[in-house]
């Protein structure tokens, strides 16, 4: 495989692996596995990063996982857990399209995976799907096995059907809601995990949330279109803000936050409050939290999250070193260590930054830079910094308001 131009982004940091190693610094063990149980897709979204971007080695691979390549793999990850005496793992099926696999290779992967690790480590199972195929055998398994579901949707049915298209080039989303429709019955409510949105500059931000909200989700991904600096976002059709994803997201926040009971979890606006109160959350989006997650393709192959096929070819991909348990080996890969050592992995003006602690950086692969890697800003930093510092003047003025009001109470007494 050929290197990208100006070499593997991460060689360059050779020598502050070496000390950080020499100084005592060890990995974290993988904790959370992205399982590509099926290669292809049923749709034929125009963002997706997976077939439409960079690195198109999806190509070359499987076009589904093997009984056998899953078994291995499930060995592999219950090795590296009684290693690293691991309390829990989480596994999610993904794709491609993982419910392709049919109802039969489903429930094999299910049953193996609770068969092979749950003696030994504690495990929850997911599943990420474009939702087109649910039906009463597919909720059957993810009962039967215990496997939470999320659903891609992109707001309405206009907003959704701007990208979100099938093959022939007709829209998803009445296919869409009438998976949703099944899994929302009483029955198999319990199995919803939420809803996952990309983020288009051209969708009302209230209408999407809205339209979001109407199938009462616990929880609400907004994405960040993937891009850096080398292929910039999409820029929206009229308007010219400097920050329009800010712009955007704000007016979802300040609908969310206003709203007289909570209506959802909207997991980058948890975060960030958390992180602005002194937490911790694990998070590719934000905060500094060692990256702890592994993507095992349909061939078996080690990767990285697989958004990094959005930067360059090969970017995601993870070297096979040794003959021991490659989960093991991988975690000492420069492509891995960048991911866990937070703060020394940031750009001199990231680590200026007065927010740098809660912005992290913003999303590892939002920071790529032809020919300088990864040790760059977000290209969103500008929409980062207005929408946390947005964020902050709420949270603060509302925490003021309430000890004051505290203060008044104790006075009247």
């Amino acid at each position: 495989m050929a290197q990208p131009p100006g070499g593997w982004p991460w060689s360059e940091w050779d020598r502050d692996f070496a000390e950080l190693r020499r100084g005592g610094w060890r990995p974290m063990a993988f904790n959370e596995f992205v399982v590509k149980i099926h290669g292809r897709c049923n749709l034929a979204c125009d963002y997706c990063y997976m077939y439409e971007m960079a690195d198109q080695s999806w190509r070359s691979k499987p076009k589904a996982m093997s009984r056998k390549i899953f078994t291995d793999s499930c060995d592999m990850i219950r090795a590296h857990a009684v290693r690293h005496s691991l309390p829990a793992v989480g596994l999610v099926f993904h794709g491609g399209e993982p419910l392709l696999v049919g109802p039969g290779d489903l429930e094999f992967f299910a049953c193996t995976a609770r068969e092979i690790l749950e003696p030994v480590v504690g495990l929850t199972l997911g599943i990420q799907t474009n939702g087109v195929l649910i039906d009463d055998d597919v909720l059957r398994i993810c009962d039967r096995w215990k496997i939470d579901i999320g659903v891609s949707l992109d707001g309405g049915e206009l907003e959704h059907d701007r990208h979100r298209l099938d093959r022939r080039g007709r829209g998803s989303y009445a296919r869409v809601v009438a998976g949703l429709d099944q899994l929302l019955t009483r029955q198999w409510r319990h199995l919803f995990s939420g809803l996952l949105c990309t983020i288009d500059l051209d969708n009302d931000p209230v209408g999407t949330y809205e339209a979001l909200l109407l199938f009462e989700p616990p929880a609400v991904d907004f994405l960040l279109p993937h891009a850096n600096w080398t292929t910039p976002p999409p820029n929206p059709t009229s308007g010219g803000s400097a920050t329009p994803y800010a712009d955007w997201l704000i007016t979802i926040f300040d609908r969310w936050y206003g709203s007289p009971v909570r209506e959802t979890g909207v997991r980058l606006f948890d975060d960030i409050i958390e992180l602005l109160l002194g937490g911790r959350v694990n998070s590719e989006t934000v905060g500094l939290a060692p990256i702890r997650l592994a993507v095992i393709e349909t061939d078996g192959s080690l990767e990285q999250v697989d958004e990094l096929k959005s930067a360059f070819e090969g970017a995601a991909r993870i070297p096979v070193r040794g003959s021991g348990n490659p989960l093991d080996a991988a975690l000492w890969e420069p492509s891995i260590v960048a991911r866990q050592i937070g703060a020394a992995a940031s750009s001199a003006a990231c680590l200026e930054c007065s927010i740098h602690s809660v912005c992290g950086g913003g999303h590892y692969v939002h920071r790529y830079r032809e020919g300088a890697g990864f040790r760059n800003p977000s290209v969103y930093c500008a929409d980062l910094m207005k929408l946390i510092t947005h964020i902050e003047s709420r949270v603060r003025a509302e925490l003021t308001a309430l000890s004051s009001g505290g203060m008044a109470g104790e006075a009247s007494r």
